[in-house]
């Protein structure tokens, strides 16, 4: 097995929204904001190669939507998820099956794409198998009024109607080993219902994806908990309980959306538990 990260691009959030009620003068020590309050923000994906299976997990934004669209978040420097997977020598035709943690629009854009004409939509990957789990693709396509706006049609319709739609096996409890993928998936619900955060064992380590039940670093902390999340008060508890384990279990911690951070581990404290060192995908793995 290998894994590679994959850079699909960099935007900018508000952050007030991402740290809900933690005041500015605290986050802003760790994200701090530019002149319109936004902070920088990652879309990292992560690219699987076991045998014959390539197995991309997220795929980002995308680049289908309006300028109009774009131009609320800021969107800044030159990767692609094209450019990253050409990197390694991979291509989209290459991927088997795409992951999906949840189908918020940051996550799953790029699995979509124009047809040709520009006349309707396509998958991206027209060779791989796209995963989901029946709960949360129910709470996508009939979604709640405070979530609606990260749920497209555009992005999520397509996938069903291409056939290649697959859904993981619903566990009995909140983790899983997933047979289908052979990696284990932390099912959470704070965010947004069955958030899917895989668990990878890879050179003696435990890689955690960490999606959005983590956005950065900056929000370790329990009541660092972003205002996106629908039920904010068993985040904490989801957060409380990863986080121990991540501390006892020595996790490597891969970013999602820290636009400066890769990989990250953390420490029992009297605090609590915080963070002990970043570092590169490289620095680790290579």
């Amino acid at each position: 097995m290998r894994i590679y990260p994959i850079e699909t691009g960099n935007f900018k959030l508000d952050g007030g929204a991402m740290f809900g009620v933690v005041p500015k003068t605290l986050w802003q020590k760790t994200n701090p904001a530019d002149a319109k309050n936004l902070i920088d923000m990652g879309m990292r994906s992560m690219l699987i190669e076991d045998g014959e299976r390539l197995t991309l997990i997220d795929t980002g934004l995308g680049n289908k939507q309006s300028d109009k669209f774009f131009s609320y978040y800021d969107l800044y420097g030159d990767a692609t998820l094209e450019s990253s997977l050409a990197k390694y020598g991979f291509h989209r035709d290459d991927i088997t099956d795409v992951f999906l943690t949840h189908l918020h629009f940051d996550h799953c854009g790029g699995s979509i794409q124009f047809n040709k004409n520009k006349t309707g939509y396509e998958p991206a990957f027209k060779n791989a198998k796209f995963w989901s789990n029946e709960d949360h693709w129910k709470w996508a396509t009939e979604p709640n009024a405070r979530e609606k706006a990260s749920f497209f049609k555009e992005n999520i319709n397509p996938i069903k109607e291409s056939g290649q739609l697959e859904f993981i096996k619903m566990p009995n409890s909140n983790f899983c080993k997933n047979s289908e993928l052979d990696f284990d998936i932390l099912f959470v619900d704070g965010h947004t219902d069955k958030q899917m955060i895989p668990h990878i064992k890879y050179k003696g380590q435990t890689l955690v994806f960490m999606a959005d039940l983590l956005p950065t670093v900056g929000h370790i902390p329990l009541p660092y908990v972003m205002g996106y999340d629908t039920r904010p008060l068993l985040t904490l508890d989801e957060k409380q309980a990863f986080l121990n384990s991540a501390a006892d279990n020595k996790f490597m911690l891969f970013m999602e959306h820290d636009a400066h951070n890769e990989i990250c581990t953390v420490k029992h404290t009297e605090k609590g538990v915080r963070l002990d060192q970043t570092f590169t995908f490289n620095d680790i793995f290579n």
